[in-house]
């Protein structure tokens, strides 16, 4: 592969983003949110276009060019990565099984729900709870189809934000 891929799974609120960041600090790697191609509406299920727009290229030496979505917001600005190196890939499902075939190693990060949903709302706000809440079921179905702990290179606690 010319870019080896590193995923990083859990839930969110699970500290995904915040290890993403400190790995890509210590790799010089981009880094590819899940959130770009996720949206309120569409928790879940938006893989393909991640697959053809960035994973596929990627692996196959050419750059990533996607535009992120807005999530009820500005539009925001298009990314390109050019492949070569390491690129972490970070979000829900982001060891999919769609996914494994493209990543050199995955990460899971398992948190308890009562703290992941408190660190939605410290984040997004009270009047985000019910998209929180609609959002971990969508998160709990794909859990429960695709074990994807059962299926990662390592398991980490998030819990206590290890890696801040």
């Amino acid at each position: 592969m010319a870019t080896r891929l590193i995923g990083i799974d859990g839930p969110g609120g699970a500290g995904k983003t915040t290890l993403a960041v400190r790995l890509a600090e210590e790799l010089q790697a981009a880094v590819i949110h899940t959130d770009e191609f996720a949206s309120w509406d569409n928790p879940i299920n938006w893989w393909p276009e991640m697959l053809e727009r960035a994973l596929k290229p990627l692996v196959a030496g050419a750059s990533a060019h996607y535009q992120p979505t807005a999530w009820g917001g500005e539009e925001r600005a298009p990314v390109v990565i050019e492949p070569g190196g390491t690129v972490v890939l970070e979000g829900v499902t982001a060891s999919r099984s769609a996914f494994r075939p493209y990543l050199a190693y995955s990460i899971w990060i398992e948190t308890a729900r009562a703290v992941r949903l408190q660190r939605g709302i410290d984040r997004d706000g009270q009047h985000a709870r019910v998209q929180w809440e609609r959002w971990m079921a969508e998160e709990d179905r794909y859990i429960e189809s695709e074990r994807p702990y059962e299926h990662v290179d390592v398991v980490l606690c998030g819990d206590r934000d290890l890696w801040r």
